[in-house]
């Protein structure tokens, strides 16, 4: 439009009279591009929203709140279109959302749908995606208030969609996804009238109330509520199904075994101390206390029975698809990594179960305690390879009152004014990343601590490496914390996931406060990204690694127990290295895609397993973990030095640092190649100098440079400095040996070199 603008100021002085036809008709092209642009809207973007309302004459930009785009015939409004992850984004079995194209018309019935984007795994591996296309189509006709059921069995009032073979979760959260932005939508432009929320407000657990009980109690009022299935009952819920055919099928009906228990399971919220405290006992109860932050919800499960309730979702190290909880038409699902061990149990009279579990609901996810909620069971039926049928089972569940604080309903009563004075960081009106400082102050102060005790080893290191001893001992120390309270207890593991979401985020756009909201991450990245600076790699990887400690520590293990090392030849070696360059440019070309994608290849890191699931994973992960510290007895630091991608991202990012504090002499590598062989990740290059991109800072070069018995230049000079003739000394006058005078030469010589 630019250029027809130029040519019209150009053309019209020497036009003559024909320029004003001219000028008219370019003026006339220019008014309609412009209007062209912008009268544009949603269907320039999907295309197919055409179809959708096939007498649309307009459509309108995405806008408002929620954010929906507006469909006109003519100047009358007949219906809206939005993507869903614009509405109500609801994680999936990847843990991101699916983000769904969806149309609605003005009596608020569904038009159109299509899946815009998906990184579910379980679609990766045989499940065609087209059955997900498939699945959200049969929405369309659907009304934004019907009550949808996936799968299972209908009833009154409910419309039945049979959900993906084989992907029950993804088709719970694809049916949530729809309804709940259709709704929403639907609500907020008036097409629907919206629900009430009047008592909305959220009820707060009595932190402050104990009161201690046995099994009995807890069971009595309430406190655990139970769901028993026998054999027959799963039997009625399949029949007319298809039959698995398989020999070992828990569905299928059993002569004689009718009333057998399928599963006895109890679950509850033990997030009240008198529930809690009472269940686990105090330690068990505190030491799951300190791993939670402000708003976490504890909900314990316990069974017997032929039937595992964690299923298939604790075998890939998702999502357990097994189990899920329903609160006000919301689904809260449980992953992996809300699974918390649950072993010992402070109650006498509780009887035992076989499968115990323990699962976090997480803050924000809009969970209220004081809401009764319901349990889902999800039995399946394997028919096929790829194929299944399940039926769902219910438990619904109340707190018991005496646990609640119930606030006033605010329907009538408008909110009070906010108290003046000063108030504490753990109050609802300061920011959420605020609170859960607050709620983790005990690690940060111990990070601190650790943070300022390794700063001091970095300032002071060439005092400390003339003690090796004390030195050797510090260093074993502090990998025993790293190890323990930032790895296992604190799960304060870095991962290369955190740099591919931060370069993510700097490219689509940068919030302090996505970052905030892990506290001890956060100030562990802070204090890498200084040490980067200043001295490269090595301080993060030597130091401050959880599983990298794991590693030494196993490996000093089998150094005393004196098993053979092996190491590869050095020109192998050097050609390993290259192996995690490539990986982490693998991750960061799919991170470009998808993070989420690029997140679950990332498992080529053994930290979630070993580190932050304490090993608690199916066997696979397992196996994974111990070939590599396997590998760690024979060979120091192998998955660090050869595979680890967060130490290929280091390496790069620590590569133009501004110090070289660990010192070398003219001697390292011409002759002397001590350090070379000694160092214990081969970051010392036969020729002398250090690669400071591999190097893990353990300081044993150092130990070497200071030790006048090990190192070749200052064994010599020491030798030729004994065989010189002592001075003469005058009685009263100490000796060199008395004053220190060969230490001092020594240093003199040290410092000049």
């Amino acid at each position: 439009m630019d250029t027809l603008l130029i040519f019209f100021r150009k053309a019209a002085p020497s036009a003559g009279q024909p320029s004003r036809a001219l000028r008219l008709m370019l003026l006339t092209l220019i008014l309609f591009l412009a209007s062209a642009r912008a009268f544009a809207g949603v269907d320039q973007k999907y295309p197919e929203v055409r179809q959708y309302f096939p007498a649309a004459t307009r459509f309108g930009d995405i806008s408002g709140t929620p954010p929906a785009a507006p469909v006109y015939q003519g100047d009358t409004l007949i219906g809206y279109v939005f993507e869903s992850v614009m509405v109500a984004p609801v994680p999936a079995y990847s843990g991101e959302p699916i983000n769904i194209l969806v149309a609605i018309d003005q009596n608020g019935k569904i038009v159109g749908t299509k899946v815009l984007e998906q990184q579910e795994p379980i679609l990766l591996v045989g499940i065609p995606v087209q059955r997900l296309y498939d699945f959200v189509a049969r929405y369309i006709g659907r009304h934004v208030k019907d009550k949808i059921v996936v799968g299972g069995s209908s009833s009154p009032g409910t419309v039945k969609i049979d959900a993906i073979s084989s992907a029950t979760v993804t088709s719970m959260v694809a049916n949530e996804t729809i309804m709940n932005a259709a709704l929403e939508v639907a609500a907020s432009r008036n097409l629907v009238k919206a629900q009430g929320h009047a008592a909305a407000a959220k009820a707060t657990i009595r932190t402050d109330f104990f009161q201690p009980t046995n099994w009995a109690g807890l069971t009595g009022n309430g406190a655990f509520r139970a769901l028993h299935l026998t054999r027959d009952d799963v039997v009625k819920a399949f029949a007319g199904q298809p039959e698995s055919g398989l020999a070992d099928d828990p569905t299928a009906p059993v002569p004689g075994q009718e009333t057998a228990p399928f599963i006895d399971l109890y679950y509850a919220d033990i997030t009240p101390p008198s529930v809690g405290r009472s269940l686990l006992g105090d330690e068990g109860y505190a030491a799951i206390e300190q791993t939670l932050q402000p708003g976490d919800e504890l909900i314990a499960i316990v069974a017997n029975g032929i039937y595992s309730f964690k299923g298939l979702g604790y075998v890939r190290g998702g999502i357990f698809d097994r189990l899920h909880i329903m609160q006000a038409d919301k689904l809260f699902l449980f992953k992996d990594t809300d699974l918390i061990p649950f072993n010992d149990v402070a109650l006498a009279d509780m009887p035992p179960f076989q499968e115990k579990a323990i699962f976090v609901l997480r803050h924000g996810q809009g969970f209220n305690p004081g809401t009764p909620w319901t349990l889902q069971l999800l039995v399946n039926r394997q028919i096929g390879p790829l194929k299944s049928i399940y039926s769902t089972f219910t438990g619904s569940y109340e707190m018991p009152a005496a646990y609640l604080s119930q606030p006033p309903s605010t329907a009538l009563t408008p909110p009070a004014p906010a108290a003046t004075g000063v108030g504490t960081a753990e109050t609802a009106d300061n920011p959420l990343w605020v609170q859960i400082w607050y709620g983790r102050r005990f690690e940060i102060a111990i990070l601190g601590i650790g943070l300022l005790v390794l700063s001091a080893i970095l300032i002071f290191q060439d005092w400390l490496v003339k003690r090796p001893r004390l030195l050797e001992n510090l260093r074993t120390g502090y990998l025993i914390y790293t190890l323990v309270f930032l790895g296992w207890y604190s799960l304060a593991q870095l991962s290369v996931v955190n740099i591919l979401t931060f370069i993510s985020s700097v490219i689509h756009g940068f919030h302090w406060t996505t970052f905030l909201m892990g506290p001890l991450i956060f100030i562990l990245w802070v204090f890498v990204a200084v040490s980067l600076l200043l001295v490269g790699r090595g301080v993060y990887c030597g130091w401050l690694c959880p599983f990298g400690a794991l590693q030494v520590l196993i490996h000093k293990v089998a150094v005393a127990l004196k098993i053979p090392q092996l190491e590869p030849p050095a020109y192998l070696h050097e050609r390993l290295w290259a192996i995690k360059y490539i990986i982490l440019l693998f991750l960061f070309g799919l991170s470009l895609q998808s993070v989420g994608l690029a997140e679950r290849f990332a498992e080529v890191e053994p930290f979630k397993t070993a580190i932050t699931l304490h090993f608690l994973r199916s066997w696979g992960y397992v196996l994974y973990v111990a070939i590599l510290l396997g590998a760690a007895v024979f060979t120091n630091k192998f998955y660090c030095r050869y595979i680890c991608p967060l130490g290929a991202g280091l390496a790069v990012s620590g590569r133009w640092h501004l110090f070289e504090w660990l010192r070398r002499r003219k001697e390292c590598g011409h002759p002397c190649q001590l350090c070379a062989v000694e160092c214990e990740v081969r970051a010392i290059s036969p020729l002398g100098p250090i690669n400071y991109n591999e190097c893990h800072y353990c300081l044993d070069c150092q130990v070497t440079y200071h030790n006048d018995h090990k190192c070749p230049p200052l064994v010599e000079r020491r030798k030729k400095r004994e065989k010189r003739p002592g001075p003469t000394v005058r009685p009263g006058f100490p000796t060199p040996a008395t004053q220190g005078l060969a230490g001092n030469d020594l240093s003199a010589e040290t410092a000049s070199t």
